[in-house]
């Protein structure tokens, strides 16, 4: 039978998880400070911090992470609400460990030592609002946050998922520039859901599983500045021009479809979690030593003559290991491209603006 001191121990060193700033004090026992403290059994794998954990895409992405045989700690961050995600989560029996952070002040603990930083952090759309109109309030989250993790952990990989990303991409770049970190390669704007959209829609009009199609999609990541490449769907397929406009048109307004479904109840979340940690898997494999990993990123790039773009990226070890080209477009993919890049050319400056500021 193991002795009371013993015991006492192992409840200190549970408890921490669930408050890490703190030194656990049970009884007498001496304290375990978080930053040494695993939990038993805990897998080898990555650390990982989700910034926006709380909210309704931080939610159901924090659970999934948790899911990640690859990751091994997980941190919880948000501004509010935080305690009570971290309890919820922390009981589900998988390897990784979860500890939560709450409020400004707790922003680097959550940091210190992380391989990757995901961010939903931010205000969702509402009915009648653009991702424009989301700019003011989540571009100002998006700098605070970025600050940090230049200060507490400028290796990392981050994956943005904060609106608008045409936008919040930049100022996460300039953030880093002005803090001499900034490494393009680790920079991703996380467009995945436009690609999990894509592969679902043009199932349903071919008739096959999703999982079996692969769409990439280019630009940017809202409106007109997504380009879904119909013309290079695999397996290879053709559409007529009324199926080409129906599933652009669709794909581009996605995320307006699910604003005005919910009828102001909220944005894609639970779509978006998903699509954010298929994402978050595969910066994860890449960093792991996997090959072949690809997958559309929005990212500093020099594909077209915008400092930003999405498109397939192989992902690696440094993060980005290399961007492709755009490969051949049809006609309607060429008009789409020019008008993709005007409208993401002004989103991309207003982006740099506001971080230089």
């Amino acid at each position: 039978m193991e002795s009371g001191a013993s015991v006492k121990q192992r409840i200190a060193r549970i408890s921490a998880h669930l408050n890490p700033p703190a030194i656990s004090q049970v009884e007498g026992s001496c304290g375990l400070r978080t930053g040494n403290c695993r939990a038993k059994g805990g897998s080898p794998g990555f650390k990982v911090a989700i910034l926006g954990a709380a909210g309704g895409i931080g939610q159901p992405l924090a659970m999934l992470m948790k899911m990640n045989p690859l990751v091994s700690v997980l941190h919880l961050y948000d501004v509010v609400n935080t305690p009570g995600v971290t309890a919820d989560i922390s009981h589900m029996d998988t390897g990784a460990v979860v500890r939560g952070f709450l409020g400004k002040e707790q922003l680097e603990d959550a940091l210190i030592g992380m391989d990757l930083v995901i961010i939903p952090a931010g205000v969702p759309r509402k009915p009648g609002m653009t991702r424009d109109d989301l700019f003011n309030i989540n571009a100002g989250i998006v700098k605070t946050l970025c600050e940090g993790i230049s200060k507490c952990c400028p290796k990392a990989i981050v994956n943005l998922i904060s609106n608008p990303v045409n936008s919040t991409v930049p100022i996460a770049a300039e953030v880093f520039k002005k803090a001499g970190i900034y490494d393009p390669r680790k920079l991703l704007g996380v467009t995945m859901l436009d690609v999990v959209r894509s592969n679902t829609f043009v199932a349903e009009v071919l008739g096959l599983d999703p999982r079996e199609v692969d769409v990439p999609v280019v630009g940017g990541h809202a409106g007109a500045t997504i380009l879904p490449l119909l013309s290079q769907v695999k397996p290879p397929c053709s559409f007529t021009v009324e199926e080409t406009e129906h599933l652009t048109s669709r794909i581009q307004n996605g995320g307006t479809e699910v604003v005005e479904a919910k009828a102001g109840a909220g944005s894609a979340t639970l779509s978006m979690a998903y699509a954010a940690v298929k994402f978050a898997d595969a910066c994860l494999r890449g960093l792991r030593g996997d090959a072949g990993v690809v997958e559309c990123a929005f990212v500093s790039s020099q594909v077209t003559e915008l400092p930003f773009f999405a498109t397939r990226v192989r992902l690696g070890c440094n993060g980005i290991e290399e961007i492709y080209p755009l490969g051949p477009l049809n006609e309607y993919e060429r008009a789409g491209l020019e008008k993709a890049k005007k409208e993401l050319a002004g989103s991309i400056e207003k982006g740099i603006s506001f971080a230089t500021k």
